[in-house]
């Protein structure tokens, strides 16, 4: 039983969802709200464990599968945060859409299981189990919408590049246990350190590893999926594919490269730096192109990979601390950001075209005031919390003397910046093109607010969410 508690939160969460999916069977279809109070309460109890049963330090259990650290919780519970709001976002929009269904809670919470397997995994099979279970959700939920065929359409594309990719992973896994004979990450790591891995096998291992933690991040050139995932899916699946599943990428890349195959950063540091600068360029060059606002978020999401990558590429403490806080942040703004698509989208009409956002401010000064602090934020300008997450990750490559990088990355920063400020014209600097009334829940509202107006507040005060990565990874 000791050696259970520290997986005391994946255990509840997996006894939750079992409750959820036999309850929901017997449930009718206007008693189906149960489902999403009984998803909530999941989600509450899950956190709950995680702070009772969380560990003060590095505890490894379950034979060497799981480890249990700080930064983990802390992982954790901002994946239980965003994954509430992500349902508290939907609720209205589900229901409006005659899409509110047990699936859509059930497949999210089998997803959020996923991404804390992969929090915890210190073992690289376990890692690719993890990395499955939450991949197996995505492809279910993008197709959740049946009548849908452009959602279809995207299912099927993300299913054939995600099996590639996993396979790939799969591979890479298989050639590293060939080469060090163990799938323990410590081990790996101390094999590693000790031997060099300068050896032709290691470094082809390495190749695929890569390979599959960038198609999972959606870095150039193995980002074909994500913009059409991200149009193609109903809006709360694409609001969920753009926020958890970026902790997962982060923490696949965290236990693998730095903590299993730290030794090799002479030979993969070169790899990163390549998918981080061609995310940058392709992330923002093609973003301005778009006209619908879901695929222009997917390239500014290619394009925030890229910064995020540059904590990685630097090595250090503080390049990983950076990445961390980079990819928290996102994960706030993105949330944010699809919030609003959700609030001004209605039955039968979804606003995720520019357009949609054209006279905002004499509609609802508020809401526009709202998406005008996560544009800003996403692209960076100061006081909001983007610039200190950039700054964060652009110090990192500095200190360890990549200042072409580091230029490079301002300058694509400016190149992004326009097509942020583009909708903030559109809201402030155009007659509205739809005039109809937003109607708005009272507790959405509060929370699409309170999500915005955390991106002002962090920025004026980011020591606090730095400070808290450094603690936890240190």
């Amino acid at each position: 039983m000791l050696d259970l508690m520290p997986a005391a939160a994946e255990i509840f969460l997996t006894s939750a969802i079992c409750v959820v999916l036999i309850v929901d069977v017997f449930l009718k279809k206007e008693q189906r709200l149960v489902t999403f109070y009984l998803a909530i309460l999941s989600l509450i109890g899950t956190a709950v464990c995680s702070v009772y049963f969380g560990v003060s330090e590095t505890t490894i259990a379950l034979n060497g599968a799981f480890v249990g650290d700080q930064a983990g919780n802390v992982l954790k519970l901002f994946s239980y945060l965003v994954i509430a709001v992500v349902f508290l976002y939907s609720r209205d929009y589900l229901l409006s859409a005659g899409l509110f269904r047990g699936e859509f809670f059930v497949l999210s919470l089998f997803g959020l299981l996923g991404v804390m397997v992969m929090i915890s995994a210190h073992n690289l099979l376990i890692l690719y189990l993890g990395l499955e279970l939450l991949s197996l959700s995505l492809y279910a939920l993008v197709a959740f919408d049946r009548d849908s065929g452009i959602a279809a359409e995207s299912a099927m594309k993300y299913f054939v590049l995600g099996a590639i990719a996993s396979g790939t992973l799969l591979y890479g896994i298989s050639v590293l246990y060939g080469v060090t004979g163990t799938i323990r990450i410590d081990e790996l790591a101390e094999y590693f350190s000790l031997s060099g891995g300068t050896n032709i096998p290691a470094l082809l291992g390495l190749a695929f590893v890569i390979v599959g933690v960038a198609f999972k991040f959606g870095a150039v050139p193995f980002h074909m999926w994500l913009p059409d995932v991200y149009q193609g899916a109903p809006t709360p699946v694409t609001l969920f594919v753009a926020t958890a599943p970026k902790i997962a990428a982060f923490a696949l890349a965290w236990r693998f490269l730095i903590e299993g195959l730290g030794g090799l950063h002479g030979s993969w540091q070169d790899m990163v730096v390549v998918l981080s600068v061609l995310s940058l360029a392709v992330g923002n060059l093609v973003a301005i192109a778009q006209t619908n606002l879901k695929r222009m978020l997917a390239y500014s999401t290619i394009s925030h990979v890229g910064f995020i990558l540059m904590g990685f590429i630097a090595g250090t403490e503080d390049g990983i601390r950076a990445a961390m806080f980079y990819t928290l942040i996102y994960v706030l703004m993105a949330a944010a950001a699809f919030g609003m698509i959700i609030a001004l989208s209605r039955k039968g009409y979804e606003a995720e075209h520019l357009e949609d956002f054209k006279g905002l401010n004499a509609r609802s000064p508020w809401f526009a005031s709202m998406m005008l602090m996560v544009m800003f934020s996403m692209a960076g300008v100061p006081p909001f919390v983007g610039f200190y997450a950039k700054l964060a990750v652009l110090s990192s490559v500095l200190d360890v003397g990549l200042v072409w990088l580091a230029v490079f990355g301002v300058i694509f920063a400016v190149i992004g910046a326009f097509y942020y400020i583009r909708i903030v014209w559109y809201m402030y600097f155009t007659e509205p093109k739809d005039t109809h009334e937003l109607e708005v829940a009272n507790d959405f509202q509060f929370i699409l607010s309170a999500n915005a107006l955390a991106l002002l507040v962090l920025g004026l005060f980011p020591g606090f969410l730095l400070d808290l990565c450094t603690s936890v990874l240190s």
